[in-house]
This record gives C-alpha cells, sequence and structure tokens, in this order.
C-alpha cells in the first residue's frame, strides 16, 4: 500500500485503495470458511452446514460485484499507475479465483448432500479429508500472504499446488480400480470423483491468487512460469 502524504486527495486515494483491499480481505474469509465447512458438512454428515455452505454462495456473489465496481470507479476516477495499478488489477484478478473458489465450495455442498441421503459413507472419504486438508491449508495461507505482502510464503504455497495435484492423480486411479470391482458403486463413488475434483480446482485458484500477489509486488507476471523457476523472483526488484 502507498504511503499517506499530506496532500489531501492523496489521502481519500489511500483510504480508496485500504477499502478494495478490506473487501477483498473479508470475501477471501467468507470462501475460506466455505471451503473448509463444504468439507466438514461431507465428512460429519452435516447436511445442515452444506446448505449453509450454499447459502454463503450470494454474499461471495455480492462481494464479487462490489469489488468489480470499485476496480472500475478507481481505475476510471484516478487512473493510477505502478504499483497502485498493480494492486488494483491483482486484486480484480484474485477476486475471480476467490469467485470460483466459492462456486467449487458450491459444489462440494451439493455432492455431499447427495452423499448424506444415500446414507452411505462410500469409499474416497479418506481421500477428501487428507487433500481437503492439503487445499484448506492452501487457500489460508495464500490470503495470509496476500494480507501481509509475503512473497516467501506465496511461493510456498504456488509450490504446494503439486503436491495436491499428485494425491488428486493417485486418488482417482484408485477409484477408478475400486469402481472396476465393485460396478454397484459406480454412482456413489462418482459424487467422490467430483469432489476431488473441485478441491483440485480451488488448490489451482489458491495458486493463482500466491501468482497475482507475486505480481502486484514485484511487477512479475509468473502464471507461465514453471513452478521450480518461481523461487528466482524473490532476488529480481
Amino acid at each position: 500500500m502507498r504511503e499517506l502524504t499530506t496532500d489531501h486527495i492523496s489521502q481519500q486515494f489511500n483510504a480508496e485503495l485500504e477499502t478494495l483491499r478490506q473487501h477483498f480481505l473479508t470475501m477471501g474469509g467468507v470462501v475460506e470458511n466455505q471451503v473448509a465447512d463444504s468439507i466438514q458438512a461431507l465428512l460429519e454428515s452435516d447436511s445442515e452446514l452444506a446448505e449453509e455452505v450454499k447459502a454463503k454462495d450470494r454474499t461471495v456473489n455480492q462481494l464479487d460485484g462490489l469489488i468489480d465496481e470499485e476496480c472500475t470507479r478507481i481505475l476510471a476516477k484516478r487512473q493510477p499507475a505502478a504499483t497502485d495499478l498493480r494492486m488494483i488489477v491483482s486484486i480484480s484478478k484474485a477476486v475471480s479465483d476467490l469467485e470460483r473458489m466459492g462456486d467449487e465450495s458450491k459444489k462440494i455442498a451439493d455432492h455431499a448432500l447427495n452423499l448424506i441421503s444415500e446414507g452411505e459413507s462410500p469409499r474416497g472419504y479418506v481421500e477428501i479429508n487428507r487433500i481437503g486438508q492439503m487445499v484448506s491449508r492452501m487457500v489460508s495461507e495464500a490470503l495470509d500472504a496476500y494480507a501481509r505482502l509475503d512473497i516467501d510464503q506465496a511461493i510456498r504455497v504456488a509450490k504446494a499446488d503439486r503436491n495436491v495435484d499428485l494425491e488428486y492423480k493417485t486418488a482417482l486411479r484408485s477409484l477408478a480400480t475400486y469402481m472396476m470391482e465393485d460396478p454397484r458403486s459406480i454412482s456413489r463413488v462418482l459424487n467422490v470423483i467430483w469432489i476431488l475434483r473441485s478441491l483440485e480446482r480451488i488448490g489451482d485458484h489458491a495458486r493463482h491468487i500466491c501468482q497475482h500477489l507475486i505480481y502486484m509486488v514485484k511487477g512479475v507476471d509468473v502464471r507461465h512460469v514453471a513452478t521450480d523457476e518461481i523461487e528466482n523472483i524473490r532476488s529480481k526488484a
């Protein structure tokens, strides 16, 4: 965030940027809870909690619209440059990732309700729990990195997505084998697979948020940079 100056207009501009930043972090908190609650609702067969996750989607969408309007208004009114411009562009893109995380959490809640109604815990809950914990931690740490402008943590979170992808692929192979051995399980296990797919996508969006943060702080676009090479960003001015 740019430093406040004695100029009234600059102070007002800073206040607008800080409000934008706070709205982003508020939306992030709502989505972070959505992700964690959707997993908990499934593992604990809590249909009421699953419905709460779905209901929060409206709040996420409202914040998405609010932040989009704020970004547009600041760009048109202030015509920011350099760091300020990167901050607005970064938040605008990161908000899109948050909104999609909310959508994926809602999908998880929907599949959880389907599995709860069937009344039987199918194969795959262990994988959901393991990958769910990994992804929830990524989301939390990505938002924490954004709040503190912590590039080192952002890089760690971005690299952690590779482990999620590996766990996801391993789980898919195991579940595919299980369905072939017991065709009666196909309907239930497909719900589990879609949940795992949503978790994997949430991990991707957490990685994207970290990439947007790196762009905001360093001015370097790392969206198409190999994960191992992101380490070099630390030394860039």
